[in-house]
């Protein structure tokens, strides 16, 4: 007689048949766990091990000496550097008084932050930690607007923080209303739909640096292949690289033009599974093409565009080959990125600096992509 789980009692042949079947079972659980631990360790040696030694990295000042390094535990000292030490005015920048319309700016985005948390908090869902991190998030995004608008005021010197929250949010921005334009325009029954969808795609198929050497030629005004349309414009002496604003633009249009097929490509699909039996009857009781793409249209595409946003929110934070190719990061920083911060860091080298901003960046690009996930793209697609 055996018992065995759930109080089941076997006798005879059945507990001798049950007994000689155990051994398998084990035998088929252990190498279950055999099979996956290489995969585990694999994983663990590429990503855990890397952000533990450079989380170790980023508390230590690191020195070449003959013969090996010499590694100095200093805490928090290479972060403080960056947000209250010498090395503030690199990654923060000059901060002076905003104008006007940075005010204005701050001013909305603090009283929609303010709002948002109000509104949790007079909720019935509302929660002791969510209220913690709603405030913490309320806390930083006003401090962060406050950085951008005080440091691109007049006198202000926007560090590498500002200028890579620029390229992340206007490129990104300008990378799908371009992008859902041209998917809008070739979804419609347009000759040549087929061969225009070919030639969006082709910035995709070069890479970033190709692109960034383009582009170079491309903003040459003196010998590059568009002089004569320069000199034609009494822009013959121009040089895109003279302020930190022409600078930030000419790496903006190269970022837009590099990852507006992404977006095209994949709002395409998206539109292409539209329900055509919605359209139609919409056009038949007499709306127009605003309110189908309104009330129809966008509401549909709304989970696949919010998804391809974030992605690129979190691909744009580590821009580094534009601004490194077409300007050097310059004038002074008005075009180095926080990689680019980082990776020029690294090359001094001051390995502790490159791995506290690698951190940095790393907290801010996870900040941004849940204040994101958890606040804009559920509520737009409720509300869709």
């Amino acid at each position: 007689m055996e018992t065995l789980e759930h109080g089941v009692v076997l006798t005879g042949a059945a507990a001798q048949t049950t007994s000689r079947r155990a051994p398998g079972i084990r035998a088929d659980q252990t190498a279950k766990y055999v099979f996956l631990m290489p995969t585990v360790v694999f994983i663990l040696l590429l990503s855990i091990f890397p952000l533990v030694s450079s989380l170790l990295l980023s508390l230590s000042r690191v020195n070449f000496v003959r013969g090996g390094l010499d590694i100095q535990f200093v805490g928090f000292a290479n972060y403080a550097k960056l947000l209250f030490g010498s090395g503030q005015r690199h990654f923060i920048g000059a901060l002076q008084t905003p104008t006007f319309a940075g005010w204005v700016g701050w001013l909305l985005i603090s009283g929609l932050m303010l709002f948002w948390f109000l509104r949790y908090v007079q909720s019935r869902e509302r929660r002791i930690i969510g209220a913690g991190l709603r405030l913490l998030a309320l806390g930083l995004t006003v401090g962060l607007s406050w950085i951008v608008v005080a440091t691109l005021g007049e006198g202000g010197v926007p560090g590498t923080l500002v200028v890579t929250l620029i390229f992340v949010f206007v490129g990104v921005s300008f990378q799908y209303i371009i992008g859902l334009g041209l998917a809008l325009l070739l979804v419609q029954d347009l000759p040549g739909r087929r061969f225009f969808r070919v030639i969006f795609l082709l910035p995709m198929t070069i890479t970033p640096v190709g692109i960034g050497f383009l582009f170079r030629m491309l903003t040459d005004t003196s010998v590059g292949p568009f002089a004569p349309v320069w000199v034609a414009l009494g822009l013959k002496d121009f040089s895109w690289a003279e302020t930190g604003g022409g600078a930030r633009i000419a790496v903006l249009i190269g970022d837009i033009w590099q990852w507006i097929p992404f977006m095209f490509i994949v709002l395409l699909a998206a539109l292409e599974g539209v329900a055509q039996d919605q359209v139609e009857a919409a056009r038949v009781d007499g709306a127009n093409r605003l309110q189908m793409f309104r009330h129809i249209v966008l509401p549909q595409i709304a989970p696949v565009s919010l998804t391809v946003i974030l992605i690129r929110l979190i691909e744009a934070f580590k821009i580094i080959d534009m601004p490194r190719l077409l300007t050097g990061g310059g004038p002074g920083t008005a075009t180095e990125s926080m990689a680019l911060h980082a990776y020029n860091e690294w090359r001094s080298p001051n390995l502790g600096g490159s791995a506290a901003l690698s951190y940095l960046l790393l907290f801010v690009v996870t900040f941004v992509a849940t204040l994101f996930v958890n606040t804009v793209r559920q509520k737009i697609v409720e509300r869709l």
